[in-house]
């Protein structure tokens, strides 16, 4: 214990091991903030489906990046029915209903799109409701009425008539300081949408949401499903450091002990375990994880198994027995067997103690190795379509040409934690290597 805590105090003589270390800690906050604050069940919700998606813009810009570039695009705003200003006149067998939706805008640019939900509950015939835009200089601009039943909504950026009333789109037209103006301007001011309803039911509600979807959102941004990207960016770390840890965990240590076995039994067992890593030499491991995902399954467990076991007899074996041939001859060993030591305790305790030094460097730079691995896979469309990670979010990016589009931060936001992660370990590992190696070498 007194080597491994002398050695682990000459890290700080290394700044490149504290700065690993510091990546290093803070990839694993992330991994630990993330499973506590967006609990697995929820972000797969967040990330497959649910009512959350319709309220995000379409491929937008994270807000920093707009900020940063001095610019005000608008981030998309909700504006929810107000009970207080809600008008209510009651008839026979039915209701007269005025929802203002009011909001100030007071941005550079036009939203992406502009629509209503509408949530109907006790109505058994559907709803009128004819919707009005009051603009901040006064103007009314009758956006038409609509027969609403549960659940229904107004799409009014596709409009085509309202488009042709506008001369533009509806949600650049609406905004604008003059209709028809090249190019056109943002008017700032109070907009106001008002829904003149009427329900057939005394007892029926008529819920409304105006969604006026922005450029920019949230700390990633989204993708061309509006899916909010910081939720892949976040399980992703997870999901990636697990997977590379588990991966380097069972490659590291089966073969440490496979290759320990073959150097204390030799003969034949020496002999099949060298041939059986000889044959795993050859094999690619990429493209045979490729074939197994085309032709089986592309589940991330099955792809772990699948690399723990290429993994296990690989040329790290021939590395190990060239380590441990020595050591089988030492004099300890012998007092061991003379003692009476059974082949399991010196394989265990005197054997695989002594290249530990060496282990644990390389291990640590195996992690990030199968983190790319991993997401090599999910890039060439072979990831777990269940889970949210960063090679998913890179390869939905290549899929919608995402750098063609101008949305580098689709790209890049995960090709920098995939960054991180490798440098983050490689330093760290490094420096590992050079406080134990030399002292390995010295005895």
């Amino acid at each position: 214990m007194s080597r491994w805590s002398a050695g682990l105090r000459q890290m700080r003589r290394y700044p490149s091991a504290v700065a690993g270390m510091a990546i290093i800690v803070f990839l694993v906050g992330v991994a630990i903030y993330t499973v506590i604050a967006l609990p697995y069940a929820q972000a797969l919700d967040a990330w497959r489906g649910g009512d959350q998606w319709r309220m995000h813009p379409a491929n937008a810009s994270p807000v920093w990046t707009d900020r940063i570039a001095g610019g005000n695009a608008p981030p998309t705003i909700t504006v929810a029915r107000d009970d207080d200003a809600t008008e209510t006149e009651t008839f026979e067998g039915g209701q007269r209903l005025r929802l203002p939706l009011a909001f100030d805008y007071d941005y550079d640019g036009f939203p992406t799109e502009l629509t209503v939900f509408l949530r109907a509950e006790g109505m058994e015939r559907p709803a009128f409701v004819r919707a009005t835009w009051l603009r901040p200089d006064g103007e009314e601009i009758a956006l038409g009425g609509h027969r609403i039943s549960d659940g229904d909504r107004l799409s009014i950026s596709q409009d085509t008539a309202l488009e042709d009333r506008l001369g533009a789109v509806p949600h650049i037209g609406l905004f604008s300081a003059e209709p028809g103006a090249r190019p056109p301007e943002v008017l700032p001011g109070r907009y106001e949408l008002v829904l003149d309803a009427i329900v057939f039911d005394e007892d029926a509600r008529l819920d409304a949401d105006l969604v006026a979807y922005g450029r920019v959102h949230g700390l990633a941004g989204t993708d061309h499903q509006r899916r909010d990207l910081s939720v892949a960016l976040l399980w992703g770390t997870p999901i990636a450091l697990a997977f590379g840890l588990l991966a380097a965990v069972g490659t590291t240590v089966t073969t440490l002990i496979i290759a320990a076995i073959g150097v204390w039994y030799g003969r034949w067992v020496d002999a099949i375990i060298q041939r059986l890593t000889e044959v795993t030499m050859i094999l690619p491991i990429l493209p045979v994880l490729v074939m197994v995902g085309t032709l089986y399954s592309t589940s991330i467990w099955l792809m772990l198994g699948v690399v723990i076991l290429l993994g296990i007899f690989s040329a790290s074996i021939k590395m190990y027995r060239a380590m441990l041939l020595p050591i089988r001859e030492s004099p300890y060993i012998e007092a061991a067997r003379a003692y009476g030591a059974s082949n399991i305790r010196i394989v265990m305790r005197y054997m695989i103690p002594r290249i530990l030094p060496v282990l644990i460097p390389t291990f640590v730079t195996l992690i990030p190795t199968y983190v790319f691995l991993e997401a090599s896979l999910a890039v060439l469309g072979l990831g777990d379509p269940v889970l949210p990670t960063w090679g998913k979010v890179l390869n939905d990016a290549q899929s919608e040409g995402a750098l063609y589009n101008g949305y580098y931060y689709w790209v890049v936001s995960p090709a920098i934690l995939l960054m991180l992660t490798g440098l983050g370990f490689a330093l760290f590992g490094f420096a590992l290597d050079r406080i134990f190696n030399p002292r390995l070498r010295s005895r």
